[in-house]
């Protein structure tokens, strides 16, 4: 029988030798979840006077936690008051920049018309609004917006990944962008990530003033990514009361609790997850020079996509190792339309591609200078969404106790199957 000859790289990394590893989890003092999403929703309505006439909902692809039941408690308060919602992607260029692609993205989201109790009319026309004053960037919305009676955005408040302003992710960004379509997405890119601190809040200025924006329906979560707190805040009132939501985010945000690692091991990156597959608020690697903050992490390894992002592995160039698992399944066409649209290509540059997980761990500890592997200082976690529990490397142990975070399992081999791959939901790769 015909046996596949190895090649020299599997033949220096499989005697590589890999740390051991705990599993721990990082107490969080946190606010509490929302116990009820409907009534959150409710209660915040409260704040703003609900359109009648036909009402377009701009709902976005990333990862807001319960969005779907969000959703349906909106479109269900808007119908009791005389209003005929539907829904409307509001995500850019994602889903492939088609419209089927994006309606795909919010069914994967939970937010369909069975779902939520609306249509969802997909489409990438737009319409142009305005010119920035400052800048002169052309403003563009979703036709189907713009022809409503009124618009409404949801969106969760966050920081965002590639630049620092007193808004980034949340309903201004997508008033700007995201129901901009690609047109208008790239259009705010293309002008420069140095200037989207000014660029946003302008272009959401014209939103407001020319497509009948009503109110932003803004969400907080925790760092457990719970949502904890929903505001619907009147569009007259974002540019206000916004940058006081993303203070609160930032104090809320989940994050590695080390300063300096040798190997962070992502098991899956998505455009469900963050914008750019693994937040950079928590990797510490940023696709501009305009954002910062994190630990200094000298290799990253990502391992597979999650399902929800289509094949869309924006994000992936953060990396310095992947699979070849993660890389057979990125989709160049959404890939690269993310990144042609935000005019950055650093995100979806190649990093170095292994044949299995074991390989790719392998790889960046033989990359990291001075370092005997298993001595390294190893922190392995399902997504940046989650970074709260994870597996540390017996160096890390030591410091994670003095920390406070909470020993759940001693450490152990890291544990693969007969291809090399790390087995999912088990705490050590069972």
């Amino acid at each position: 029988m015909e046996t596949t000859r190895r090649s020299e790289f599997e033949d220096l990394l499989d005697p590589v030798k890999l740390p051991k590893v705990a599993l721990v989890e990082s107490p969080v003092d946190t606010p509490p979840a929302i116990p009820d999403i409907r009534a959150g929703v409710r209660d915040a309505l409260g704040a703003v006077e609900l359109p009648a006439g036909s009402v377009a909902i701009g709902v976005g692809s990333r990862g807001v936690a319960r969005v779907g039941e969000v959703v349906a408690a909106l479109v269900e308060a808007l119908k009791e008051a005389g209003a005929s919602p539907f829904v409307v992607p509001a995500m850019g260029s994602h889903g492939a920049s088609t419209a089927e692609g994006q309606a795909r993205v919010l069914a994967h989201l939970g937010v369909s018309e069975e779902l939520v109790g609306c249509p969802v009319r997909a489409t990438m026309d737009s319409v142009k609004l305005g010119t920035t004053p400052s800048a002169g960037v052309d403003v563009y919305m979703d036709r189907h917006a713009y022809e409503a009676d009124s618009v409404v955005v949801v969106n969760r408040v966050k920081p965002h990944t590639a630049f620092r302003g007193s808004v980034e992710s949340g309903p201004t960004k997508m008033l700007a962008i995201g129901l901009g379509k690609q047109k208008g997405a790239h259009s705010i890119h293309i002008a420069g990530w140095d200037k989207l601190h000014t660029t946003i809040p302008e272009a959401a200025r014209i939103s407001i003033s020319e497509g009948n924006v009503a109110f932003g329906l803004a969400v907080l979560e925790n760092a457990h990514e719970e949502p904890c707190e929903i505001s619907a805040i009147p569009a007259d009132r974002l540019e206000a009361e916004e940058p006081k939501l993303l203070e609160e985010a930032k104090r809320n945000l989940a994050r590695l609790p080390f300063t300096d690692l040798d190997v962070l091991v992502v098991d899956e990156i998505g455009k469900n997850i963050s914008g750019d597959g693994a937040d950079p608020n928590v990797t510490g690697r940023y696709p501009t020079p305009y954002a910062s903050g994190g630990p200094n992490i000298e290799r990253i390894v990502f391992l597979a996509l999650t399902e929800e992002t289509g094949g869309n592995a924006n994000g992936v160039g953060l990396a310095d190792v992947v699979t070849e698992r993660l890389a057979s399944r990125m989709e160049r066409s959404s890939t690269y339309m993310n990144a042609l649209t935000a005019a950055v290509s650093e995100t979806v540059k190649t990093p170095m591609v292994m044949p299995s997980d074991r390989l790719a761990i392998a790889a960046a500890l033989e990359m990291c200078a001075g370092v005997n592997p298993p001595e390294a200082r190893l922190v392995r976690i399902a997504n940046t969404l989650k970074p709260n529990r994870m597996h540390v490397s017996e160096s890390l142990l030591e410091i994670s106790k003095e920390l406070g975070l909470k020993i759940l399992e001693e450490p152990t081999e890291m544990r693969f199957d007969p291809d090399g791959d790390l087995a999912r939901g088990g705490s050590h790769g069972r």
